[in-house]
């Protein structure tokens, strides 16, 4: 009967899916500026491409129809016909909660690197981004993290071993992050905190690199499974940094492949505003240490214009002092016009205060009259929050520079922005362990040994940062009420 053929074709399924999983699994590193560091249409893409690993001989449209087929057996009568059918598929796509992908506004997005490697993921990379050396073996004396992820939820064939061990002798594992499953829980989480969605990053710098961009479209081909698997939204995000003068231009060509050839702004998750598709610019305006970088004001306004003249919405991301263009940003009269050809800026925070003393002082001096000023000129704000900072292992600097507080400082920033006006908030960032920024699960468990120094997560369960951030987004529109006592959890 029915159920009995569902059986056998569940069979199948997991037969041909375990048969092929993938496990394929870059960027260079910016400064201290930035971390390394972004509708409801009817998606039409093909789901592979050249560059992306696949299942041998096997199209996901046709799994995906497998699936449904299942679905449709388990769950109608053993005579019914196409309503049931259609009621079971309706019902299975109805348990997955969508996010709004019409509108930033009311939105918390996370910064997604995607940037992690490891010799077995078939990208030639190495252990980029987990050592400082990634041709070297990862083990201790090579290593660039301090955060460890925790990777129990994964897979075995989707860990991978590293010369490290925890304190009870086992082998430390990571994950490469051109591995479509890994990819995949990590927006599962995102769905199961309520976190709506994440800015992939895309560092123009590497655009014209082979490997690097083949890893790069790997990884945003996961990311556009994952939103539309678990009903998240997604938008790429420009990263300048390290770009040579007459480096922007690179990147009109490659939006202009990624609109046309991938067509990526057709996806039912890829994130528009005020009815255009949006796409980010993360580097604009920067004096880093009095030195202005090496690609032009000039370079940037060409670049926002014909960005603008193809129909997208426009997001900056701007140095913290942009609107007095002191501290950290340009003194070029030129700045402001650019910014107001933007539809949203977004000046990036990470390092500029260090407890929830000087928050509560950056938002009172710089996020409020931001807010008024971006709110005069027609333009939205997003201001960027994170929950703590770490390099030890990056680049030599303390360890726990910047001390996580248990929650308490991510907390205060998404109080203190809520406060300031703003109706939308970047955390930066999703999976960076290299600086410190994660709000992913890591663990409380890190590798162990002679000279190894990594953060533990103070105790707290592994997911601690994902429930905190999913409660600000609660508070961000409206229930609970923005309290400075950050929100108790439920055992």
């Amino acid at each position: 009967d029915g159920r009995a053929v569902a059986v056998g074709c569940v069979h199948l399924l997991c037969s041909v899916r375990a048969a092929s999983v993938n496990r394929v699994g870059r960027r260079d590193e910016p400064e201290i500026g930035r971390n390394q560091q972004v509708s409801s249409r009817q998606e039409n893409f093909p789901v592979t491409f050249p560059d992306q690993p696949t299942f041998p001989h096997v199209h996901m449209g046709i799994l995906r129809n497998f699936s449904l087929l299942i679905l449709w057996l388990i769950g109608c009568p053993h005579h019914n016909g196409q309503a049931g059918e259609k009621a079971t598929i309706d019902s299975a796509q109805s348990r997955i909660a969508t996010v709004d992908a019409r509108t930033l506004k009311g939105k918390v997005m996370c910064g997604y690197q995607g940037w992690f490697n490891t010799p077995d993921d078939g990208m030639d990379l190495g252990w980029t981004h987990w050592t400082k050396s990634r041709r070297r073996n990862f083990q201790p004396g090579n290593i660039s993290i301090d955060l460890w992820p925790d990777v129990a939820e994964l897979a075995p064939a989707d860990r991978v071993a590293t010369g490290f061990t925890h304190a009870d002798g086992s082998i430390a594992e990571v994950f490469s992050s051109a591995n479509r499953a890994v990819v995949r829980r990590h927006f599962e989480w995102m769905r199961d905190y309520e976190i709506d969605g994440v800015f992939l990053q895309r560092f123009a710098h590497s655009i014209g690199d082979t490997k690097a961009m083949r890893h790069k479209n790997v990884v945003l081909e996961n990311v556009r499974e994952g939103a539309r698997q678990t009903g998240r939204i997604y938008a790429v995000m420009y990263d300048l940094t390290g770009l040579p003068k007459g480096g922007v231009g690179r990147i009109h060509q490659d939006w202009t492949r990624l609109r046309q050839d991938r067509r990526i702004t057709t996806d039912s998750g890829y994130l528009h505003h005020e009815g255009r598709p949006l796409v980010a610019v993360w580097g604009i305006g920067f004096n880093d240490r009095n030195k202005a970088r090496a690609y032009t004001l000039e370079e940037c306004r060409t670049l926002v214009k014909f960005l603008k003249e193809s129909g997208c919405a426009i997001l900056l991301g701007v140095p913290s002092g942009w609107r007095t263009q002191d501290r950290d940003a340009t003194t070029d009269p030129r700045f402001h016009a650019i910014l107001k050809l933007a539809d949203v800026l977004s000046p990036w925070t990470p390092g500029r205060y260090k407890n929830p003393k000087e928050v509560e002082r950056h938002a009172r001096q710089t996020w409020t009259p931001d807010v008024t000023w971006c709110q005069t000129a027609g333009l939205d704000y997003l201001p960027v929050v994170f929950p703590g900072f770490s390099w030890h292992n990056h680049q030599g600097g303390e360890l726990d520079q910047i001390p996580r507080l248990k929650g308490q400082f991510l907390w205060s920033q998404m109080t203190a922005a809520k406060r300031a006006g703003a109706g939308m908030i970047y955390v930066a960032m999703f999976d960076e362990v290299d600086e410190g920024t994660a709000i992913f699960k890591v663990t409380d468990n890190p590798p162990v040994g002679e000279n190894v120094k990594l953060l533990a997560n103070e105790g707290l369960p592994s997911d601690h940062y994902l429930w905190l951030t999913g409660e600000g987004g609660r508070m961000l529109r409206g229930d609970p009420p923005v309290s400075d006592t950050m929100p108790a959890r439920q055992k």
